[in-house]
């Protein structure tokens, strides 16, 4: 899921359990560049550290800020940047039908993640 600063929705991709989202990634971000003129800073957690940093810079001349947790910090904490996203799948759980993985096609899913966030737009 990429969103902006605000937490709202720019682009989704739902995929198959078996596919990692930090595989997935590329294939969330491929061809944004065209349709997001204004991204040049993205920010995501420790998870997508490595390729996925070169990949940014070299495709779209971004910046891929990894937030990861101080390297003697303990226990939990809340993350620079991290509750963002978190606050959206938060408003998104507030949607009965997105609770449940209940949809054969992944398409589907992605359709009802738009209208959750319309409707969270329109309020």
């Amino acid at each position: 899921m990429l969103v902006d600063t605000n937490g709202l929705l720019l682009k989704v991709t739902v995929h198959s359990a078996e596919i990692q989202a930090r595989n997935s990634a590329k294939l969330l971000l491929s061809g944004c560049q065209q349709r997001f003129l204004h991204l040049e800073h993205l920010w995501a957690d420790g998870g997508y550290r490595g390729q996925l940093v070169e990949w940014a810079r070299e495709e779209a001349n971004w910046t891929l800020e990894i937030v990861e947790k101080s390297s003697g910090q303990r226990g939990v904490s809340i993350l620079p940047r991290h509750w963002v996203v978190e606050r959206t799948f938060a408003w998104l759980g507030r949607y009965r039908r997105l609770i449940k993985d209940h949809d054969l096609l992944p398409k589907t899913t992605e359709a009802f993640i738009h209208l959750a966030m319309i409707r969270r737009l329109a309020k």
